[in-house]
């Protein structure tokens, strides 16, 4: 087994949490020497994948199951992508401007928004409230054969839509594109991480070993696994959560159109998306149901799995909770019901009608190959679901699982972990240049525009 010369800070997963800290690493400190592990042939491959997610920044803006206070943090960590994609001229590469916004339908929802906006409007004052007259300009379909009342809270002009594999790769181009001494492994899978008695570590993959001053681990529901065998975060579990989508058969929307969030569920309410990845047809989702993998599409591996799991009394107590509060049991129960063949949609299609009422189940087809995993981390002690951020660090080390939501935070995360690494090293953390590039924007020279269809106009 070849053992290569000691690394400054190695980085497990090259997904976008992965790519982003190389670029921040790269970028914006002194560190030197750099490698990422990624076990796959490229970046992105599961979850920054944009058939394994919504492809959606989240800016808080639109999202109603965030409050206040978690809107401000997301505003600001989001707006570190936005910044990067203008920043470096990405847009209409990486990231695109759509229309976007929350749409509540009936009395009850639309009061419920009308007070979300007053409280809101400050925070982002873009945002406006278009009535059905303007919606009939904006998004007609949304009024067709339409019974209750509706209102939405919308924005235009705003980046909305962000495909995370490309901005992975634009990370990675970058951070080759430095004079710092970086090493890439794809195809490689790591299997050990050791501490050594010098305090440095020892990464062993499937191919080789190598050794690192400082690590961190962006692995999604393997960070947990990795921090366990190293004897770290022994009171968390994983439920892993997987989602599944469906396609209209042709194009019916412009606008990302998100619905109301239920108070009561922990997962994301049902939204129609623009797909980048199918010339902007609409997409509907996500699903939400419980999948014995910690990876779709791929290999399972059941010692993982039942590691990741780490079944006991306390975990098995949260699983109960959840499954004794009647709207959180119909609804993992309906989600379930939706993921059958033949009789999936006639299920799903209900749910799409609350944005399009017109739509019928004859007019979506199940997603093939679309959709992912969201790992949600159990607390044991506190008997909860952890719904945000999860992060263990210890010596020169930081294990990063499930952030909330993640590809929008992926460069905040990467700033606070480089910041972290460089305490941890005695290195530089060029905090000027980085808030130059990265955490303000330069105004670009024509801002885009979009008509009344939510097509681009012109871009700077």
């Amino acid at each position: 087994m070849l053992i290569n010369k000691i690394f400054d800070t190695a980085i497990i997963g090259g997904g976008i949490a992965g790519t982003s800290l190389l670029f921040t690493l790269s970028k914006y400190t002194d560190i030197n020497s750099i490698i990422i592990f990624e076990k796959y042939n490229e970046t992105s491959k599961l979850n920054s994948n944009p058939k394994a997610n919504s492809q959606t920044l989240h800016v808080g803006d639109i999202e109603t199951n965030y409050t206040y206070e978690k809107a401000q943090k997301v505003k600001r960590a989001s707006s570190m992508v936005s910044n990067y994609i203008y920043n470096f001229r990405q847009l209409n590469k990486v990231g695109f401007v759509r229309n976007k916004m929350v749409l509540a339908v009936g009395a009850d929802e639309i009061e419920e928004l009308k007070k979300r906006y007053e409280e809101f409007k400050t925070l982002y004052p873009y945002l406006e409230l278009w009535d059905e007259e303007k919606l009939m300009q904006i998004e007609p379909k949304l009024m067709e054969d339409r019974e209750e009342p509706i209102l939405a809270m919308g924005a235009i002009g705003q980046i909305t839509t962000v495909d995370f594999k490309k901005l992975s790769e634009s990370f990675t181009q970058e951070a080759i594109n430095t004079d710092k001494n970086i090493q890439i492994r794809y195809n490689e899978e790591v299997l050990k991480i050791e501490r050594n008695s010098d305090k440095s570590y020892t990464i062993t993959s499937d191919t080789s070993s190598f050794t690192a001053n400082s690590v961190v681990v962006n692995a999604g529901s393997y960070s947990l696994l990795f921090a366990q065998e190293m004897g770290y975060g022994k009171d968390l579990a994983i439920l892993p959560i997987g989602g599944s989508f469906f396609f209209t058969k042709e194009k019916l929307l412009n606008s990302k159109v998100y619905t109301m969030q239920n108070p009561k569920l922990p997962f994301a309410a049902i939204h129609a998306d623009p797909d980048v990845t199918q010339n902007w047809n609409t997409r509907f989702g996500p699903t939400a149901f419980a999948l014995p993998k910690l990876e779709r599409y791929h290999k399972l591996h059941l010692k993982d799995l039942f590691n990741a799991l780490n079944i006991d009394k306390d975990a098995t107590e949260v699983y109960l909770n959840l499954f004794r509060d009647s709207t959180i049991r119909k609804y993992i129960l309906r989600n379930m019901l939706e993921e059958l063949p033949l009789v999936g949609k006639e299920v799903f299609i209900k749910d799409a009608q609350k944005i399009i009422p017109s739509i019928k189940a004859s007019d979506i087809e199940y997603a093939e190959g679309y959709g992912g995993m969201r790992p949600q981390i159990i607390d044991k002690k506190k008997h909860e679901l952890m719904l945000g951020e999860a992060k263990l660090e210890e010596d020169g080390i930081i294990f990063n699982m499930t952030p909330s939501p993640g590809a929008t935070s992926s460069l905040y995360i990467a700033m606070q972990d480089s910041i972290e690494i460089c305490k941890y090293l005695g290195k530089n953390f060029n905090k000027k240049l980085h808030h130059k590039e990265i955490e303000s924007l330069k105004t670009p020279k024509l801002f885009h525009l979009l008509s009344p269809k939510g097509q681009l106009g012109t871009s700077y």
